[in-house]
């Protein structure tokens, strides 16, 4: 008896034309992951009638949701169409700014040891979660909201583009930059990309019609070592700063560039003998120069 494993989990996607529909004879791209909890799930309906011996007699399927993370190592040229449809945007001269424009793509899940696949149509970048620590991989997550699914026998593509194969970033091989300036005392970086999506369901359809957008949000918090009360300062004043996250590696960098933060927190507490950190949670603005609140750079190396 063979059982699916995740040593021979395979996903790839490809970008819809049109909403929840599967381009004709598809050529989809490789998506590297690290793990992925796509899939179906549903409402239930439970009636509410009384009965005389107490049992519950009827419950039905309601509200089909497609939803889940893709987790990854960041690597130079692998999340290029994924960042493109988190920030609902295009990249323009290899820049990427906050846009409105949202594409949907469907993604496939192949279990090859079993031959069977899982297709996920009408899926779009709600969200990413982008976490820095000292001496680890540079890793995040994609969280996606879609239409539908479907279990085949056989996968959309055999023979699927490959995806960018360059080494993972670390967190020596960049740097970050508080204000302008170089800030060496951080110990800890995560960034929220959030697109506030919801599904839209009307009568008639057990699948969304539609993914709606909200505003596009984005928050984070720098964890650094106590040092002095520059940062601390900056908080109990609200005074404006910028942040700007290079991230490096084989093939390239990454830079994530936030002109207009506001501090919304500053916590520095005592929790034993050891270094004191000061966690600073920070909302990222519109920026009338840059005209976006977050701008993405990849710069071949």
């Amino acid at each position: 008896m063979t059982f699916a494993t995740g040593a021979q989990h395979g996903l790839t996607y490809i970008t819809e034309s049109v909403f929840g529909t599967t381009p004709a004879s598809p050529e989809m791209t490789s998506c590297r992951h690290t793990a992925c909890s796509l899939g179906l799930s549903k409402t239930t309906l439970e009636t509410a009638e009384i009965r005389s011996d107490r049992q519950i007699a009827h419950l039905l399927h309601g509200q089909k949701i497609v939803s889940g993370n893709i987790d990854m190592e960041l690597s130079y040229g692998a999340f290029d169409d994924l960042l493109a449809g988190l920030m609902q945007s295009s990249w323009s001269s290899d820049v990427l700014k906050a846009g409105a424009t949202q594409p949907s793509f469907t993604f496939e899940r192949g279990f090859s040891d079993i031959a069977q696949y899982q297709v996920l149509t009408g899926c779009v970048i709600d969200r990413l979660r982008l976490n820095v620590r000292p001496d680890r991989l540079i890793s995040g997550t994609f969280g996606l909201v879609g239409k539908s699914s479907a279990i085949n026998s056989s996968s959309l593509d055999a023979s699927p583009t490959a995806a960018a194969a360059n080494d993972p970033m670390d967190s020596f091989s960049g740097s970050l930059e508080e204000g302008g300036s170089s800030i060496g005392i951080v110990v800890g970086l995560e960034l929220n990309i959030d697109n506030g999506l919801e599904q839209a369901f009307v009568i008639g359809e057990d699948e969304a019609t539609s993914l709606l957008a909200g505003q596009s949000r984005i928050t984070g918090e720098i964890t650094t070592y106590f040092e002095d009360a520059a940062l601390l300062n900056k908080f109990a004043a609200r005074t404006e700063s910028s942040l700007t996250l290079t991230c490096s590696g084989a093939g390239g960098s990454l830079e994530f560039d936030l002109p207009r933060i506001v501090y919304t927190g500053a916590e520095n507490p005592t929790l034993g003998a050891g270094p004191i950190t000061l966690s600073l949670p920070f909302s990222a603005l519109y920026d009338e120069t840059e005209a976006t609140n977050l701008k993405i750079t990849r710069t071949a190396a």
